[in-house]
């Protein structure tokens, strides 16, 4: 183990771990249109954006049947990739001038995953009821009209009950006067919310890029499949070892077989799913144990090979602390403590472990960042800002801009000035740490799905009372990004698309166009398809998806409370005991677990993937302890196989399912 681990940080360090070589391109340095954002590559994202919005609606927001956006590498934006890949090669035979780039598929790939990011099993796809949801819910029992009616403002919220009707009821359609007057306001104010919101991240992805990228040399794993497979555009040396076909071929027959047993039920169902396969069922053990319950053993091939990029103490640690913290659940059923009632926390330790993520990458890149405010606030010159998507004095304007609107849009609907700059404050703090991990680390999934929100630890600090009724209904609207499980976050795949353009050596101007357009095209473009399907379909999972967050608000109306003092103390604790990992890990090679794992497994996620990891970090221990990185690199066209396998024949079952009007073989986790 300390051998494995002290050569990952010794990759790391170089910034060569998981990442392809630099293109010819790159080497050679930038040319004329193969290392340009083209006005075609934006053009082609443009009209890939409203197809993949409707796809992803309506397999995970209609049916919640198949989850595209619910991994960190989006299989729908890899379907994409592999079909644009595919066509290239015919292109650049019959036609080479007109061969799509490298540069030009980054380009693609940034705005649908922008766009996948924004329609979401996340995002907008809880954010779009919301509009509806305390209006036509409130009935004379829950007197939801009496807490959230005055509370909430009209200009945010969809009130005319016919169209509501129609929408919740099903069998109508979007396109009538009525229904398109009903939500056009709302959703144009959301829209301007997005693009603020866009141009915030944006702006501090650029801020973020040269100390992450160039000075600490992140690994940035998630994109290691999408380098590798446009390269040049595509090339033939990425499909051509016997051993991707082979695992390619294992992959799609897993596919290909369960997709078709749902045509032909006699056909055996090899089903590898983290709700319907094998449990360990702790059900019937003796008191304390039996609090376990089910623990699902998902067995998803792709996840593993996702997993398998992963440095070795990540896999370990994520699946280690999932066993930890349901061992928690067994302590505290052991040993209740009377002083913390609510045990075990896993909100607030959760919190604690992403606070100091994002304390650490900050106090590391201390010198850059006071840097940066010297050179954006005092006009101080710097060679930083050479090369980057604007420079940083203008990163630094448009985040105050960004910024100064998204205040005023809360304080106009109601929030008082405190609450809105606690809350995005807790906002940007999660948002980086997640974007640190993802940029260092790539777990397959970032999941924080048992109220790690903005509104959750303000009324923690705050209680009830000091919260306010205005804040607290609010809270709710904007679940969508700072509510229920951050998968779908836009943030990392910025960061992420820079360390792209770097290994392509691409010029990144018209990337921020590229992006705006994204979030612009991607907000309006989910709001119709989630309002048109569900006006098509009526009541379905994505609506039933919001009561959680309304129930809870009008809870926290009803029953006046004070400062949480103990679970801010247990949040405290888990900060420090974060910190303390940190310290071991840079302080000695050998040390086997990473903070992040603390993080991401304290809080209800891992599950869908634990076990995965567990195959992974035994199978990648014994590659690099008895063959070393070249063994290592030798066995990742096998991976890239069972990766495309399983996506492309995962990702047909899903359009054909669309075609077809019924669900047909669901392959990935949500």
């Amino acid at each position: 183990m300390p051998s494995e681990n002290r050569a990952e940080r010794q990759a790391e360090k170089r910034g060569r771990k998981g990442q392809a070589a630099p293109t010819a391109a790159a080497r050679s340095g930038p040319s004329s249109r193969a290392n340009e954002v083209t006005w075609r590559g934006i053009l082609l994202g443009l009209v890939l954006i409203p197809p993949n919005c409707y796809w992803v609606m309506k397999v995970e927001g209609i049916w919640h049947w198949g989850h595209p956006t619910a991994v960190s590498l989006f299989w729908n934006v890899v379907f994409n990739l592999l079909v644009l890949v595919g066509l290239n090669f015919v292109l650049k035979r019959l036609c080479p001038r007109y061969a799509l780039t490298q540069a030009e598929f980054i380009t693609i790939y940034v705005m649908i995953t922008i766009a996948s990011a924004l329609v979401g099993h996340d995002s907008l796809q809880l954010g779009i009821p919301n509009l509806a949801h305390p209006i036509w819910f409130a009935t004379p029992e829950n007197h939801w009209e009496e807490l959230f009616w005055s509370n909430l403002p009209t200009w945010l919220t969809v009130r005319d009950m016919r169209s509501l009707e129609d929408w919740y009821d099903g069998g109508s359609t979007l396109y009538t006067a009525r229904h398109i007057s009903a939500w056009a306001g709302p959703v144009l104010w959301w829209c301007a919310f997005i693009m603020a919101l866009g141009l915030c991240m944006v702006c501090l992805s650029t801020l973020l890029r040269k100390q992450w990228t160039e000075h600490e040399k992140l690994g940035y794993p998630i994109i290691t499949l999408p380098v590798a497979m446009t390269q040049d555009g595509g090339n033939r040396e990425f499909f051509a070892p016997k051993l991707f076909w082979i695992g390619f071929g294992l992959a799609a027959l897993l596919d290909l077989n369960n997709g078709l047993h749902a045509f032909f039920p006699v056909l055996p169902l090899l089903d590898v799913r983290h709700d319907r396969t094998h449990f360990l069922d702790f059900r019937g053990w003796q008191e304390p144990w039996h609090v376990l319950g089910r623990i699902g053993v998902p067995l998803y091939p792709f996840l593993c090979c996702l997993g398998y990029f992963l440095p070795l103490d990540l896999s370990l640690s994520i699946w280690v602390f999932f066993v930890v913290r349901k061992l928690n659940l067994v302590l505290a059923r052991w040993l209740p403590l009377p002083y913390l009632p609510r045990m075990p926390y896993y909100n607030e330790q959760s919190f604690g472990g992403w606070f100091a993520i994002f304390a650490y990458a900050m106090w590391v890149g201390r010198r850059y960042f006071v840097g940066l405010l010297r050179q954006s606030v005092l006009g101080q010159l710097s060679r930083d800002g050479a090369g980057e998507l604007v420079s940083h004095r203008g990163a630094f304007v448009g985040l105050v801009a960004g910024m100064a609107f998204l205040m005023w849009f809360c304080v106009h609907a109601g929030m008082t000035v405190w609450v809105v700059v606690a809350f995005f404050a807790i906002y940007w703090v999660l948002s980086i740490g997640i974007t640190r991990v993802r940029a260092e680390l790539g777990p397959p999934a970032h999941e924080m799905a048992g109220g790690m929100n903005s509104g959750t630890l303000i009324t923690l600090v705050a209680g009830t009372r000091g919260t306010g009724a205005r804040n607290i209904s609010m809270f709710p609207m904007f679940w969508w990004m700072t509510g229920r499980g951050y998968r779908t976050h836009p943030m990392p795949c910025q960061l992420e698309t820079f360390k792209m353009a770097e290994l392509a050596g691409m010029r990144l101007n018209r990337l921020g166009l590229a992006m705006g357009l994204a979030f612009a095209v991607g907000g309006l473009t989910s709001f119709w398809t989630g309002i048109s399907q569900t006006y098509a379909a009526g009541n379905n999972p994505m609506i039933g998806h919001n009561w959680g967050q309304w129930r809870q608000a009008a809870t926290r109306l009803q029953v006046a409370t004070g400062t949480d003092y103990a679970a801010l103390a247990v949040l405290g604790t888990a900060f420090g005991f974060t910190w303390m990992m940190m310290a071991l890990r840079m302080r000695f090679l050998w040390w086997p677990l990473h903070p992040a794992g603390y993080a991401l497994a304290m809080n209800f996620g891992v599950e869908y993937f634990w076990s995965c990891l567990v195959i992974a970090w035994l199978v990648k221990l014994i590659v690099l302890r008895y063959g070393g990185y070249k063994t290592y690199a030798k066995t990742m066209p096998a991976v890239f196989g069972i990766l495309l396998g399983e996506q492309l024949l995962g990702a047909f079952w899903s359009v054909l399912s669309v075609a077809l009007k019924r669900p047909i073989y669901d392959f990935s986790p949500g």
